[in-house]
C-alpha cells in the first residue's frame, strides 16, 4: 500500500470490478502514466522513418489509442458513478442534519428532467427576487 496513489489507498469496494477500476484509475490518472503515454507517442513518432510512415505504422497508433480510449471510458464512468453517489449521500446527510433545509431536496437526482426544470425555474425566480431587493444589510452581532 506504500507506493500506491492516494486514490487507490482510500477507495475500498466490495466487488472485483470496483476495486480494479479504483486501482486502475488511480494509476492511470497519475503523472507517470501520462509520461509513459507521451513516451510511447514519441517512440512511435521516431520510428516513422524506419517504417517509411506506412499505413501499418499509422494503424498501430490508431488501433492502440482507440482500444485504450474505449476501455478507459468504462473505468472513468465507474469511478464517476461512485463519486457522484458518495457526494449525493453526503449532501443528503447535510440536508437531513440542517433544521431549516427542506427535506424534499433529498434524492432530487431521481426526479425527472421536467421536475428538475420546474425546480430550477423556482430557484431562478427566488434568485431574481433577491437580486431586485439589493444587497443584504449586515446584521449586527450582539
Amino acid at each position: 500500500m506504500g507506493n500506491e496513489p492516494i486514490e487507490v489507498q482510500v477507495r475500498t469496494t466490495n466487488d472485483w470490478f470496483g476495486r480494479f477500476a479504483a486501482s486502475a484509475s488511480g494509476w492511470l490518472g497519475s503523472k507517470w502514466a501520462f509520461a509513459a503515454a507521451g513516451l510511447i507517442i514519441v517512440i512511435w513518432g521516431l520510428t516513422g522513418p524506419l517504417f517509411h510512415f506506412s499505413d501499418t505504422w499509422q494503424l498501430v497508433i490508431n488501433t492502440g489509442t482507440t482500444i485504450v480510449t474505449f476501455l478507459m471510458v468504462f473505468l472513468i464512468q465507474n469511478t464517476q458513478n461512485r463519486d457522484a453517489r458518495a457526494i449525493n449521500l453526503k449532501l443528503n446527510e447535510l440536508i437531513r442534519a440542517i433544521d431549516k433545509a427542506r427535506d424534499q431536496m433529498i434524492d432530487i437526482e431521481n426526479l425527472s428532467d421536467l421536475e428538475l426544470d420546474e425546480l430550477q425555474a423556482k430557484y431562478e425566480k427566488i434568485k431574481a427576487e433577491c437580486m431586485t431587493r439589493g444587497p443584504k444589510t449586515a446584521r449586527k452581532e450582539t
